[in-house]
């Protein structure tokens, strides 16, 4: 009879243990494990301090600041010394008077080539130079995409390795439960199963944030072997603003080229068609080539005399016919694909506003705090919390069976994930707008840090 009653007390007081350790799981490990996470600041910073993509940008600006020297440059004079009538050594020869001319020769190409080809040199170095831009911007870009893939892989591991933990509580439950004849069998091994699962999708969660973590490594100057730590985990959305953008939308021609105008992969097709327009007129001046003139003194006999000259070389065959309608081909080539990147422009502008807007009203939905509430932690989170608890007392008591417990901790996992994946994916559409406006993601970032809240 003792027995009896030391069993029937002890499986309760082994549920409630189990209840406890089922109830207090803590599902923010991943933000809170790390006193120093990296957050997305940081990876902006590390990108512009020297990505090797940026300093090949810098370097092609280098590049064509040099060839604008060389073609500001003007031509050297040729000076020539030319003595004749000098007698040949140990030679009898007729006497005649020893004559010295010294010349200088000023090519005049310059004159009129210097423009077209500065023209075209300038316009290289600003379609460097908007490159360089366009290529800073992409950088950051796909740097935030990695940031945002790792925490969401984060986000993924942290969620299966408390449910994984959760459901090891669930099992030693219904161990206790089977032991004691509580509850059937099924319910045990079920639950087991269940377990392995998420231990399963645990492991293969891991290796993806393993993959991820090396892709972000690569945007910051790390191998990428090496870990970059975790990331600082996000639970409010990216704040946004372009009233210009929406005045665009809506017709206004003016706000559209002022949009146009500061995009940097349009600036940079525009300066294409600049220099390409530069090099036909290049081409079409060197129809007249070897244009000099000539300047010097010629002694015969004790007199100098004055030696001036101009070498023209008559154009009766256009030699450089090819070149030019090769040039003129160029500058096709360079409006066809300027009209290509407007066309682009303009789509990913429309796209990325839209998407923007339809993502930020859900997420600003979805992270929104219980009103009244004391914790600023968003209110679809709690509720998954609540429901996933309510379920495991439910099924304490007996009034649901174990597939329901199991249902709501299933949806527990899925509701955090797909939470996630919206506010990143809002995070990261309100970063693709910025590029696609020309902005570096960078500033919107301080914008948003210092102005929370979401402005479409």
């Amino acid at each position: 009879m003792i027995a009896c009653l030391a069993l029937a007390s002890a499986a309760p007081l082994a549920a409630q243990r189990a209840d406890a350790r089922i109830v207090s799981s803590p599902h923010d490990s991943v933000s809170g494990s790390s006193t120093n996470p990296l957050t997305l600041n940081d990876v902006f910073a590390r990108v512009h301090a020297g990505h090797p993509l940026l300093r090949a940008a810098s370097a092609r600006i280098d590049a064509a600041r040099s060839s604008r020297a060389t073609a500001g440059a003007f031509s050297n004079p040729v000076l020539q010394y030319q003595v004749e009538n000098a007698p040949l050594p140990s030679r009898s020869s007729i006497p005649l008077d020893r004559e010295v001319i010294t010349t200088a020769m000023i090519p005049l190409e310059a004159l009129y080539q210097r423009g077209p080809r500065v023209a075209r040199a300038d316009a290289d170095v600003r379609a460097a130079e908007a490159e360089a831009r366009a290529r800073g911007i992409q950088l950051s870009v796909d740097a935030a995409r990695a940031f945002y893939r790792v925490a969401l892989a984060q986000v993924a591991v942290d969620v299966t390795r408390d449910l994984a933990a959760w459901l090891d509580s669930v099992v030693t439950y219904n161990r206790v439960r089977a032991r004691e004849g509580i509850t059937a069998e099924a319910d045990l091994l079920r639950a087991q199963l269940e377990q392995d699962r998420a231990s399963a999708e645990a492991s293969m969660q891991e290796a993806e944030l393993a993959r991820e973590r090396a892709t972000l490594a690569s945007y910051l100057g790390a191998p990428p072997a090496r870990n970059p730590g975790l990331v600082a985990i996000e639970q409010r959305p990216l704040s946004w603003s372009v009233p210009d953008l929406r005045d665009a939308l809506a017709g206004s021609s003016t706000s559209l080229s002022a949009l146009l105008d500061r995009l940097p992969p349009l600036n940079a097709a525009r300066e294409r068609v600049a220099s390409a327009a530069a090099g036909v007129s290049v081409e079409r001046r060197m129809v007249v080539r070897d244009l000099s003139a000539t300047l010097g003194t010629k002694q015969t006999a004790g007199y100098t005399s004055l030696i001036a000259g101009v070498s023209l070389p008559l154009p009766l065959f256009t030699a450089n016919r090819g070149s030019i309608a090769r040039a003129t081909a160029e500058q096709h080539v360079a409006e066809f694909e300027l009209a290509a990147v407007e066309r682009t422009a303009w789509a990913d502008l429309t796209g990325a506003y839209e998407a923007a807007r339809v993502l930020s009203d859900r997420a600003t939905q979805l992270a929104a705090p219980v009103r009244g509430g004391q914790t600023a932690t968003p209110a679809l989170l709690l509720r998954a919390d609540e429901s996933r608890r309510i379920a495991l007392g439910a099924y304490r008591e007996g009034a649901v069976p174990l597939l329901s417990v199991l249902d709501a901790a299933r949806a527990w996992g899925e509701v955090r994930l797909t939470f996630y994946r919206a506010l990143y994916a809002q995070h990261e559409s309100a970063l693709a707008l910025a590029a696609a406006l020309g902005i570096d993601p960078q500033q919107l970032l301080d914008a948003s840090i210092a102005t929370p809240g979401v402005r479409p």
